[in-house]
């Protein structure tokens, strides 16, 4: 093959939710190029959603001249692997975002981000690699958000919020703005549950639910 081909890693319900805004994506590009679904249970080629689905071997067995793979995976571990893997064998991480997402000044994203349909990224944002939002989210001004992080569909990120790596936040929750002297932070790995108000910092590696957000507490 003498054009490059690209592949969303994970053909279950986020790869195909994120199969047509990449097919916009090339289609918006002028790019006419094979997109694959990779799926490490399949021993052989199957069909999905139109799309031809391969194991990862397969597909980096494919002749072409660079691969390009956006991951698909809700699980920020196994995302930050995967992600590893692919920069190790070559390949490069695929940034895809829908047609109507807003972006306005002065954002830096690192690769292999998903940004679905009416996403929102404000002023002054920088956001780490392989960082998910979906439906509906936004980020306001002067946010730093960190490596592999996932927004669910319709969160409420404000203005001066700091999310470190890994963090996972609910649908519909939201973070209330912090301060630019003293930004409201979201610690590595925590989560943030469904529809959860946050008006205080969340420690790493915690849950919590609510309104106003607290520690849900282990039984």
């Amino acid at each position: 093959m003498s054009q490059p081909i690209y592949a969303i890693y994970g053909a279950s319900g986020c790869g195909r939710s994120l199969m047509p805004v990449a097919r916009q994506q090339l289609y918006r590009e002028g790019v006419n190029s094979e997109i694959y679904f990779i799926d490490d249970s399949l021993q052989e080629q199957q069909i999905v959603n139109g799309h031809i689905a391969l194991n990862y071997q397969s597909f980096k067995d494919l002749d072409a001249p660079q691969k390009y793979v956006l991951i698909a995976i809700a699980n920020s571990q196994i995302r930050e692997k995967l992600a590893n893997q692919i920069i190790r064998d070559g390949l490069q991480l695929w940034t895809v975002h829908a047609d109507n997402i807003v972006m306005m000044d002065n954002i830096e994203i690192g690769e292999g981000a998903a940004l679905s349909p009416f996403v929102s990224i404000t002023s002054n944002i920088k956001i780490g690699k392989c960082f998910h939002a979906n439906l509906y989210s936004y980020v306001e001004h002067d946010c730093v958000i960190g490596d592999y992080v996932t927004f669910a569909p319709g969160v409420k990120c404000n203005g001066n919020i700091h999310i470190q790596d890994h963090a996972y936040i609910g649908a519909g929750a939201v973070i209330k703005q912090g301060t630019a002297n003293k930004p409201l932070v979201i610690g590595r790995g925590a989560i943030v549950g469904m529809g959860a108000v946050v008006t205080k910092d969340v420690p790493p590696n915690v849950t919590v639910v609510g309104n106003p957000a607290r520690v849900l507490e282990k039984n």
